[in-house]
């Protein structure tokens, strides 16, 4: 897959290192600040998340949410967003994206509060409703495609091209990378540090910004659903692989391939990829509710399934981070 989306991209031709740097995510971070939200953490008894664990463990352990379903757009896409538009130039012709719904609608709130039109093209496969609606309330222009998340993408990027419009991709950008690495930063800083932090992985924007960000200081977890594994194929297969999302989590995890530059960074960053189903990804959101009284979208559930289906058991006294990355569905769409 190729887009028009090639500022920086020799970087990588004479890097060594994984990119964005942590420096670029800094830089982000100083670009967007008063434009996204510091959003909040909240700390949450092992007893409440009646997570399974060893008895060694005891009632000692505790799970740090960091609430960024609670930024502005609804999602952490919006600093990738705001980063592209403040930290590139824009055409008259303003910008192109390609999403499910937290992309769309973090483009376009951006690019209508910078004073940009805007144009999100959106998968029919894998279109909801409520995310559709998002992205309009924002001031974006919808277009429905037709075929797969690969053939949408592949619209976008055409559409860019004979427009003359900015692509904002979903997460194949430094740009994407370094405003996603900027919620690492910001929970790194809130908390004091970790020593492991649980990650829903998509195309990989998020999971490569935060690793970029941590790099071997904190152990990054990918964590997927068995119709959006597309990390845990990459790892099997290698990147070059074509992924039909389908299940709970399609919408908000549906990336047909992981990008190139979030590959060069996950490949070298993180270790493990875990694979859930649907079922284990209901329970989790039941389960944030009954303990929180918090609602997140599917993807958002799929880190903390992690710990509430077993799949991920802390060591004792392990300092555990789990990302709520979108709070962009209907309010029951877990509800039995």
């Amino acid at each position: 897959m190729t887009t028009p989306d090639t500022n920086r991209a020799t970087d990588l031709a004479t890097s060594t290192s994984p990119t964005p740097f942590p420096r670029d995510i800094e830089a982000a971070a100083a670009r967007i600040e008063g434009r996204v939200r510091r959003t909040p953490i909240l700390r949450v008894e092992a007893e409440a998340l009646e997570l399974p664990r060893p008895d060694a463990l005891g009632g000692t352990l505790e799970v740090t949410l960091k609430l960024e379903h609670t930024q502005v757009t609804g999602s952490f896409k919006v600093r990738g967003a705001f980063n592209n538009m403040l930290g590139r130039d824009v055409p008259e012709a303003g910008v192109v994206a390609a999403s499910g719904g937290n992309h769309g609608a973090a483009v376009a709130h951006a690019a209508t509060t910078l004073g940009h039109r805007s144009r999100i093209f959106v998968p029919k496969v894998i279109a909801k409703e409520e995310k559709l609606r998002r992205m309009r309330d924002f001031g974006g222009e919808v277009v429905l495609t037709d075929g797969t998340v690969a053939d949408c993408m592949a619209e976008y990027a055409s559409a860019a091209e004979e427009s003359g419009a900015l692509a904002v991709h979903p997460y194949d950008t430094e740009w994407t990378l370094a405003g996603a690495g900027t919620v690492a930063r910001e929970f790194e800083a809130q908390t004091g540090g970790m020593d492991t932090i649980l990650v829903a992985t998509g195309g990989g924007g998020l999971i490569g910004g935060i690793a970029a960000w941590f790099g071997d200081r904190v152990n990054v977890v990918s964590v997927e659903t068995e119709g959006t594994d597309t990390l845990a194929r990459s790892f099997r297969e290698g990147p070059d692989i074509d992924v039909h999302a389908s299940g709970v989590a399609a919408g908000s995890l549906g990336g047909p391939r992981l990008g190139v530059l979030s590959w060069e960074v996950i490949r070298e960053r993180v270790k493990t990829a875990l694979v859930l189903t649907d079922d284990d990804v209901y329970s989790a959101a039941r389960t944030l509710w009954e303990a929180t009284r918090l609602v997140a979208e599917p993807g958002a559930a799929v880190a903390l399934a992690a710990l509430t289906s077993g799949a991920y058991v802390p060591e004792k006294d392990e300092r555990v981070g789990v990302l709520l990355c979108g709070g962009n569905a209907d309010v029951d769409w877990f509800v039995d």
